[in-house]
Order: structure tokens, then sequence, then C-alpha cells
């Protein structure tokens, strides 16, 4: 596992880089409308995202010249075609013409999660080449995609699988099917998070034979792909701050090839999840996926697309993971199968828990407010830059740290969670040696804890 930080993270800036995010963190505040003295007294609330359907206040953001680039932002570049290919300038200025402010702070700081708030930033900028505006039309695109287009928080992962479950025995026809749609994917182990690849980042497995077009809603294909990408998320701990993916094209056929979850795929990651992917593995593509490949690779971008390799047999699969960790499925040592584990009644008991939830969000959004004004000085204070960035990573382990007190009261448990791959406080194990572990859900011997930071 690699210990040392990457280039571009939290920790190792060059000067430019460093000055680059305070720019960025200058402009979000601007958009979240947190000024310099910090938030009013009352944001009791501002951490609790409101529920799905819930109608927008009726203030509306004035539109102001801040976030009209001029002549002086020239060096950043304008944002291209390939880097705009989703639209998200447009949806930039609609969204500062419309949307409350405090509703993009509380979905940035919901998508903040265990992360260290500048790294979440630093993946916009990494990924728009250091240009600033280019960096913040993507955040605030992302931020009003999590909230209006797909409710990540307020839905996906507040209702999780077991709600799923109860959907699937639903009276109403649509609502049943989407409910059995989502479910029938984590039953089937179309996908699932298992063990690490070299370089330490979690593994994503995609079966791709067992999916087949049309079994499924396209509904409930997105929401599946963003709760896979959500709950890999959870899983990540510095350094490590990209996932592997294993495409596993063992018996491919063209009824397996859909082409509209595999753009959305390619949108979430380049849109709505950047610097996300570290490697993509391709195993077993027989010749007939060849063609497709030229296809899909054109819809990528050169940097995701550099990231995909093609492998045929282990010895071309160990390059990236080590037999040991290479499921016997693929030929490998590690003997884990999946198989879904269904919810249990009274496992998400913690989510009723009014009172307590709202403690929490109210001490997270204290920290969170701290934060925020220990920022403000951060980038005005040049003197005393060390000592205050010290500040700031002291409060975000606080918001590390409390995040994962407060997860059980705001996330519904996954399979991950049962099988104990997440475990309490943020613990992940992703692999487990305990004698009495069962070998088809255990995962053995690696274990960190989601406060590490080697």
């Amino acid at each position: 596992m690699a210990g040392s930080t990457l280039p571009g993270r939290p920790g190792n800036l060059t000067t430019d880089q460093e000055a680059k995010l305070r720019e960025l963190w200058t402009a979000t505040l601007k958009v979240f409308g947190v000024q310099a003295e910090g938030k009013p007294a009352d944001v009791k609330d501002s951490l609790s995202i409101p529920p799905a359907g819930t109608p927008d206040p009726t203030t509306k953001k004035k539109k102001s010249g801040l976030f009209r680039r001029n002549k002086d932002d020239a060096d950043e570049g304008a944002q291209t075609n390939q880097e705009d290919k989703y639209g998200q300038s447009k949806e930039f200025q609609q969204v500062l013409a419309t949307e409350d402010p405090e509703n993009l702070r509380r979905a940035f700081w919901s998508m903040v999660k265990h992360d260290h708030p500048d790294g979440l930033l630093l993946r916009f900028l990494r990924a728009r080449k250091w240009g600033v505006h280019n960096a913040l039309v993507m955040l605030i695109a992302t931020m009003n995609w999590r909230m209006k287009e797909m409710h990540v928080d307020d839905d996906i992962m507040k209702k999780g699988e077991a709600q799923a479950v109860v959907d699937s025995t639903s009276s109403n026809a649509a609502v049943k099917k989407e409910g059995l749609d989502f479910i029938a994917q984590l039953r089937l182990g179309k996908s699932f998070l298992h063990g690490m690849d070299k370089a330490g980042r979690p593994m994503c497995f995609v079966r791709v034979r067992l999916h087949k077009q049309g079994e499924q809603s396209e509904t409930s294909l997105e929401r599946y792909t963003v709760y896979t990408i959500e709950t890999a998320r959870l899983l990540l701990s510095p350094p490590v701050d990209t996932a592997a993916i294993v495409f596993d094209m063992t018996g491919f056929s063209m009824a397996n090839m859909d082409y509209s979850p595999v753009k959305f795929m390619i949108k979430c990651f380049e849109a709505n999840y950047p610097e996300s992917l570290g490697v993509v593995l391709v195993h077993k593509s027989p010749w007939i996926f060849h063609s497709i490949w030229k296809i899909i690779k054109g819809w990528l971008d050169p940097v995701v697309a550099s990231k995909v390799h093609f492998t045929q047999n282990l010895e071309e699969l160990e390059q990236f993971i080590e037999k040991s960790r290479i499921i016997k499925e693929l030929g490998g040592d590690d003997p884990f199968e999946y198989r879904y584990v269904e919810p249990k009644e009274g496992e998400n008991e913690e989510m009723s828990d009014e009172g307590t939830r709202q403690r929490l969000l109210e001490e997270r959004a204290s920290v969170v407010k701290e934060y925020e004004a220990m920022t403000h000085e951060w980038i005005a204070n040049s003197q005393d830059r060390t000592a205050l960035q010290q500040k700031r990573n002291d409060l975000a382990e606080r918001l590390r740290s409390g995040y994962w007190q407060l997860d059980p009261y705001v996330r519904a448990r996954s399979i991950y969670d049962r099988i104990g791959l997440i475990g309490e406080s943020g613990t992940i194990r992703y692999y487990n040696n305990a004698a009495n572990a069962d070998p088809k859900h255990g995962i053995n011997s690696t274990e960190h804890r989601a406060d590490d930071v080697d």
C-alpha cells in the first residue's frame, strides 16, 4: 500500500497549488453566502439535507458579477467543449441565479462526509487542471446534481437497501418495480466491493455477464450505480483517495451490452466524482468487445481513458493485484465469494432517533462554522498560514471522526456494514482472519481506521 501523499493532495501542495486552493475556497464560500465573520447564528439545521420533494425556499440568490471572469482570468483558459461536454457552465449560471446559497452549502458539507474538505475541493481543481473558475463550475453543478437530480444523501443513501426491500412488496406497481430492480442487482452480485489492489485502492468487481439489457429500469440502474460509488467513497482513507474497478468480462455477449448505463457511469466519474478512479481493469474481454471499446473510448476524457488497462490472464492481472488478493473466481487465491446478506430487522433503528441525530448535526454544524471561519482567516492572513493550516487540519479531523458518529443516524446500513467491511467508528476491514469469520462473507487481515493518515 502506498504510504506517501500524492502531489496535489492536502499536505503535498506546491505554492501555486495552495494559492489556487485559497482562490477556490474564496469563490466557494461566496457562493455559499458565508462571509468572513461566519454564518449568522441560526445554523442549527444547516447540515440537514431537506427531504426529497421539499419545495425550494422563496428567497433566491441575486446574480452578481462575483463569478464572471474578467480578462485577468484568461490564463485559466476557457472551458473547452471537452471539459464542458455535460453542459455544466450553463447549469452553473442557472444555479447561481435561482438557488438558495444555503442549499448548496448543505449539499457540499453533506458530500464531504469523512473526507478532508480541502481534499474534496482539490479533486475538482485537479480535474480542471487547476483552473479555479472551471473547478467552481464543476463543483456547484455537482452539488446541484446531488441534491436536485439524484437526491444522493436525502434518498439513495438515507433509504438504502432496507427501503428497497420494503418497496419491492408495495401495492404500487411502479414503486414495487423500482424496489425489485434495485435489490435484484445486489442479490445478483452484479458488482461488489472487496479487497485492495497493489496501490491499496479498494476494488469494485463488476460481473458484466450478469447484466441483461432491459431487465432493470434505467432509474434503478442509475440509483444502483450512485449507491455503489457512494459506498465505495466510505472506504477511502488518506493517502488512498481513488478506487480500482475490475470489469470481469468472462462470458460476455452482446446480450450484456447496454450503452445507457455505461454513459451514465462515465458521466458520474467525469462530471460528479472527479479524480475518484485510480485504475480500470477490463479482464478477459472477448474479441467482440474490441469494436465496442472503440466506441466507448471515444466518449471518455483522455485522462480517464489512460487509466483503462486490458488483462487477459492471471499473470497480467497480477501486475495490478497481488495473487493472494485476486478472488478465486478470477483464478487467484482469495477464497472470497459474494453472497448477499439481506437487511436485518432493526439495523436502522438509530435513524429513528431524531434527538440524537439533531444533536450530532448541531455539533457538526458548529465545527463546520469554525472551519469556514478559520478558512477565511487562512485566506486573509499570509503571515501565520502554517499555524492556521494546522488548525484547519485539526478541525477537518474533528469533522472526520464526527461523521462516523453521525453516520448510523443518516445512512441506512448496507451489505458492507453487515459483513463487517465497514465497522464501528469507520474501521475498514478488507480482510478478516477471525477464526469464526464466514469465508464467504469475511474480508480478512488488513484493516485501517477511517481516521488513519498513513
